[in-house]
């Protein structure tokens, strides 16, 4: 059990890892790299062996005690096998983005086995354009957003040739089941009660020494608190959005990143406003285009609490809800009501409202914790802004042309990643396809709903097509072919769920050894690996 006491699942991870165990909360996310050409197997594997041995979380495995006595562990899996946690698959259509992020869909909504580290990757080739797709399905209990993007810089290499050097040395498996970690648990129950007394002594004193700034305090926070917590639920839900089912759907838009900038400069926000602009834009079209308007809408928006000293794994961030003015037409005026919204969110002394619920419901018995869940109303749109590399990245000696971050969708309608990358800004977007009824609609509006933000902050207007489904690879790739049409999905009871593409082939790979209702559709090399850019706004 050597080195697992310093691996304790927080209360907030905890809570996340619950919610794996149910479908509709699931908080497992896609990401989906775009590459110019097919890696070589064998160096595309060795990428990730070398990778997982330097973020060790992608070798370790999750151990719950038999019984609530202590919180579960983080262990490197003494069985990781490599083979199993990497896929390799033929599109077996037309290889068109439609069918990738189809696939992707179905990746996404597979359950990860939790006896093993909870992340598979699939390299997907037969794409229409050449090149191949890397999607990766990772839980969320591994870390957030921006861990992600520092953990998986052990992947990624400035140049196009592989790196070189010795392999790290694999890191030492831990034996650790069930019933020992709840023994461990037990016997640390003594020692546990008595930090506890004293951590409660110490601030009974506290509160005598300093009674008046202690009850000012107390009183500051709960009122905070309360504030928070009403938020959630101060703003009416969409009618047009009211209904949530299992299945998902999937669509990216790309924007050149210094538009979107320049935009926001101009209006006078951030560039995360202006994100969060262009997203109350795409639903108030949406909404407007099916006749039913309304004011406001119900936006949660994760904000990181991330630290300069903070591991990659596990997560660190918050939640914060708005109600997001769909009713304004004025890009300006959007932004300006959001980024008062958002202030004000940050600046309440309980802005960490997601570590506190955590903290109480943590030692809540699964089938409470449900019920419990289950009172708390859910966003109608979530809206996540993630900083990614600033430079070029390659994989096993293919240039990353692309990448999409598709977040869970836990009980919301809509959930839009906006995914900053080498100049260029990378939406992905998932919604439950019982929430949004008009594919080809929603589609649309989110394109033009960038655009009027972009076209308003004095950006060049760029031409937007009748139907937005994602065209052909070859135009991602910079092949400079025409955009081809998506393909017109009919409405029928075998491709209502999109989440159920035809079968994809999988290929032969040679592996090394083992390593420790219907629906309308339309349109590393030797150098560093690359770092973080940081932007203002969530993460």
């Amino acid at each position: 059990m050597s080195g697992a006491s310093d691996r304790r699942l927080t209360a907030f991870d905890k809570l996340l890892q619950r919610g794996e165990r149910d479908p509709r909360t699931r908080s497992s996310g896609v990401g989906i790299d775009l590459l110019d050409v097919v890696p070589e197997w064998e160096a595309f594997v060795a990428a990730y062996d070398r990778a997982s041995r330097t973020a060790v979380r992608l070798r370790e495995r999750i151990v719950s005690p038999s019984i609530p006595v202590t919180a579960p562990r983080w262990i490197i899996d003494p069985d990781f096998d490599l083979r199993y946690h990497l896929r390799r698959v033929r599109l077996p259509g037309d290889g068109s983005h439609r069918e990738l992020l189809d696939l992707a869909e179905q990746i996404a909504m597979t359950p990860l086995d939790e006896s093993r580290p909870l992340w598979t990757v699939t390299l997907v080739e037969g794409l229409d354009g050449g090149g191949a797709a890397v999607v990766t399905s990772m839980s969320h209990v591994i870390s957030d957003g921006l861990g992600m993007v520092a953990m998986f810089a052990a992947l990624y290499d400035t140049q196009r040739a592989a790196r070189q050097g010795e392999m790290p040395l694999v890191p030492v498996p831990q034996d650790l089941d069930s019933r020992e970690l709840t023994i461990d648990g037990i016997r640390g129950l003594p020692g546990a009660a008595l930090g506890l007394t004293w951590d409660v002594l110490g601030k009974g004193l506290s509160g005598l020494v300093r009674p008046v700034a202690t009850v000012t305090n107390a009183a500051s926070y709960a009122g905070s608190l309360n504030r928070v917590v009403a938020s959630f639920s101060a703003t009416e839900p969409s009618p047009l959005l009211a209904r949530r089912g299992a299945s998902r759907r999937m669509v990216t838009h790309d924007l050149d990143f210094a538009r979107l900038r320049g935009a926001a400069k101009a209006l006078g926000g951030s560039v995360n406003d202006a994100y969060l602009a262009a997203v109350c834009a795409t639903m108030r079209r949406y909404h407007a285009a099916l006749g039913l308007p309304i004011d406001r809408l119900p936006m949660a928006i994760p904000v990181s609490l991330r630290s300069k000293g903070d591991a990659d794994g596990g997560n660190h961030w918050t939640g914060m809800a708005i109600g997001a003015p769909i009713a304004e037409t004025q890009p300006a005026a959007i932004i300006a009501d959001v980024h008062a919204q958002v202030a004000a969110g940050r600046a309440e002394p309980a802005a960490d409202v997601m570590n506190v619920l955590s903290n109480v419901t943590a030692a809540l018995p699964d089938a409470l914790y449900a019920e419990i869940a289950g009172l708390v109303r859910p966003a109608d749109v979530q809206a996540s802004n993630v900083p990614s590399y600033p430079v070029d990245t390659y994989l096993a000696g293919a240039k990353v042309m692309a990448t999409y971050a598709m977040g869970p969708v836990p009980g919301i309608a809509v959930m839009i990643v906006m995914l900053t990358r080498a100049g260029k800004a990378f939406l992905g977007v998932r919604y439950d396809t019982d929430s949004i009824r008009d594919d080809e609609l929603f589609e649309r509006c989110l394109v033009e709903g960038f655009e009027e933000v972009l076209s308003a902050g004095g950006q060049p207007a760029a031409a937007v097509p009748v139907k937005t489904g994602p065209g052909a690879h070859s135009e991602r790739l910079g092949a400079g072919r025409a955009k081809s049409p998506a393909p017109t999905r009919k409405r029928s009871a075998a491709t209502k769920n999109p989440a159920t593409p035809k079968t994809a082939v999988p290929t032969k790979p040679t592996a090394p050894t083992k390593t420790a209702s219907p629906r309308k559709t339309t349109a590393k090399a030797t150098k560093a690996a690359p770092a973080r850019r940081r932007t203002g706004g969530t993460a």
